[in-house]
């Protein structure tokens, strides 16, 4: 069960608006969240027991919870205002918080990083094709500006396209590195699976009495 608060009538202004728009970016990046979902949540022992196999040093458990993959249910909740202390997670914090959220789950940003270099060099080339049917049909462009400002927007464009497949790469390894388990199992259901796992069992026990 997922702790979800039901408003946020006790924030900042500026709390409750960052926090929308976090929640919105995660979406845009593809990671997924439950909206509005605190550090509260009533887990199974099977859900622990496949919690602890993401081996993770930099830990997002919101984000980790919903990879699990298990059915579940949503409380909503009304938190109050804080009546003594202070909040342990002042806004740097809260930052690294959303920063780790976004890069322990997604590799979005490098592949944007990827679509905007492909279009500026898109734009650079209609510049050029727009500079040429000025220099050709219409006589009116200014000299030399095509030649420095063309050059410029394509070569960025291109140092960005190879650095978003650069990035691709990085992405994977990094994926790649954080050894999440493939596929988790809810349940074993009785039938030929279990039989056939029986047969196996006997198979070997009977070899090795054999070999004995």
């Amino acid at each position: 069960m997922l702790g979800v608060r039901a408003e946020r009538a006790c924030d900042t202004p500026f709390k409750r608006i960052a926090a929308q728009a976090y929640y919105r970016f995660l979406a845009l990046m593809k990671v997924e969240a439950e909206f509005n979902h605190a550090d509260y949540r009533l887990m199974s022992r099977r859900a622990i027991e496949a919690l602890r196999g993401f081996e993770e040093t930099n830990l997002f458990l919101r984000g980790l919870v919903m990879q699990l993959g298990f059915r579940r249910e949503i409380v909503h909740y009304v938190r109050a205002q804080r009546v003594a202390g202070q909040s342990k997670y002042p806004l740097g914090k809260m930052l690294g918080l959303a920063l780790e959220g976004v890069t322990a789950f997604s590799v979005m940003p490098l592949r944007y990083i990827t679509i905007l270099g492909f279009m500026i060099s898109v734009a650079s080339f209609l510049l050029g094709v727009w500079a040429f049917a000025g220099v050709l049909i219409f006589h009116n462009t200014v000299p030399g500006w095509a030649s420095t400002v063309i050059p410029i927007y394509l070569i960025c464009g291109v140092q960005m396209i190879c650095r978003g497949v650069m990035g691709e790469y990085v992405g994977k390894i990094c994926l790649e590195t954080k050894r999440r388990p493939r596929y988790l199992v809810e349940a074993f259901l009785p039938g030929k699976r279990t039989a056939s796992a029986e047969k196996n069992r006997q198979g070997a026990r009977e070899e090795a009495v054999r070999a004995l």
